[in-house]
């Protein structure tokens, strides 16, 4: 319905090769390359593929460096990749308490079994701008003495790493969690409908906008919703995928995947045994993107206060606002498409408010007073 004016085409051509310009940069500086943004970029690429729901570093980096750094549109790149592809199976799902464990931190217990695990980390650093980074081909830096380093690396820690809710389980001061059994729904291939079920409600907040949910996470601690979170564990590591082959009949591993899971616990409520528990909300997100994991486990507890008896009162509780508002990519193409071409619209709109002027001026005439 929006049709380009004549001409449009060579000018939509020259956009083109304006916007090629302007994301090579000045020749003489050398050209990015994926490889550098991928492995130098990391955490970049890792919002990207898990908004854009596809695990594949390289392609996340190739759609970053297309879309000149700009993240929502690399997301949106990424998903209309995602169309293309072929669905061939389904992977069973996968177990963090197998995870190898690269970061590992609770604020609910000190000690807690398996240790504390710092890993790469901006929490412990001056936010000074260093510029020492300015200086071409700056050396690695240098690894920590041995006295320091928290654990082994993960690639030798194959044995489970027990969760820190599951010791409030065990005294039956956690509501507990279990899998129903049901099959998931997938959002991807059903929209969802309101009410929603827990698992397209996490699978909205996955692919959802960061900043959106940080905003949204932020208004539940401010007392916009129910909500006194305790970061109960937050946890990075490589997770095996494994799929069972119709003609095998038993799970093979095909890969592994790097995730951030967080869980959180929240404030305690009666639930219908008569008990009182703490309650929790979950997060996960692919590679390392805790600050997108805590954010979504603060809005998915959220989003439970019916399933707890509260009166859904604050933005970050209203169900259909938060997942039809969520998805950066259906946000910004609805936003953006206001530049494009509403000529008709608005001659109407400008002639309707013609008309109602010239009636008022003429009523204004026709007054005696």
């Amino acid at each position: 319905m929006y049709v380009a004016v004549k001409g449009g085409e060579r000018a939509i051509a020259a956009a083109h090769a304006l916007l090629a310009k302007r994301r090579r940069g000045a020749p003489e500086t050398p050209e990015i390359e994926v490889a550098q943004i991928e492995q130098q970029l990391a955490l970049a690429v890792d919002r990207v593929m898990t908004e854009g729901s596809v695990y594949d570093r390289e392609l996340a980096a190739l759609a970053i460096k297309q879309a000149a750094g700009d993240l929502v549109e690399a997301i949106f790149l990424l998903r209309a990749y995602r169309t293309t592809l072929p669905r061939f199976t389904s992977s069973e799902p996968i177990d963090t308490t197998h995870m190898h464990i690269e970061r590992r931190i609770s604020a609910t217990y000190k000690d807690l079994p398996g240790g504390q695990v710092l890993g790469p980390t901006f929490d412990y650093t001056h936010r000074l701008l260093d510029f020492s980074l300015l200086a071409e081909g700056e050396p690695a830096a240098p690894a920590p003495p041995s006295e320091t380093v928290d654990t082994a690396p993960a690639a030798s820690q194959p044995a489970p790493t027990p969760r820190v809710l599951e010791l409030l389980e065990r005294e039956g001061l956690m509501i507990g969690e279990h899998d129903s059994g049901d099959e998931p729904t997938d959002i991807t291939q059903d929209p969802p409908t309101y009410p929603c079920d827990r698992s397209a409600r996490l699978q909205a907040l996955v692919r959802g906008d960061e900043g959106f949910l940080l905003a949204l996470g932020y208004s539940t601690q401010r007392g916009y919703g129910r909500n006194h979170p305790f970061a109960g564990e937050i946890r990075i590591g490589e997770v095996e995928v494994e799929i069972v082959p119709e003609e095998l009949g038993f799970p093979i591993t095909i890969g592994t995947l790097q995730v951030t899971e967080c869980e959180t616990v929240n404030g305690f409520t009666r639930h219908d045994d008569g008990e009182v528990r703490f309650t929790r909300g979950y997060g996960l997100g692919l590679g390392q993107c805790e600050r997108k994991a805590m954010a979504m486990a603060l809005v998915d507890r959220a989003l439970q206060a019916e399933d707890h008896g509260e009166t859904a009162v604050s933005p970050a509780q209203q169900e259909e606002f938060v997942l039809s508002h969520c998805d950066n990519v259906e946000a910004a193409g609805f936003v953006s498409h206001l530049k494009l071409p509403h000529y008709v619209d608005f001659q109407s709109e400008l002639e309707l408010l013609r008309r109602i002027r010239a009636a008022a001026d003429s009523a204004g005439e026709e007054d005696p007073a």
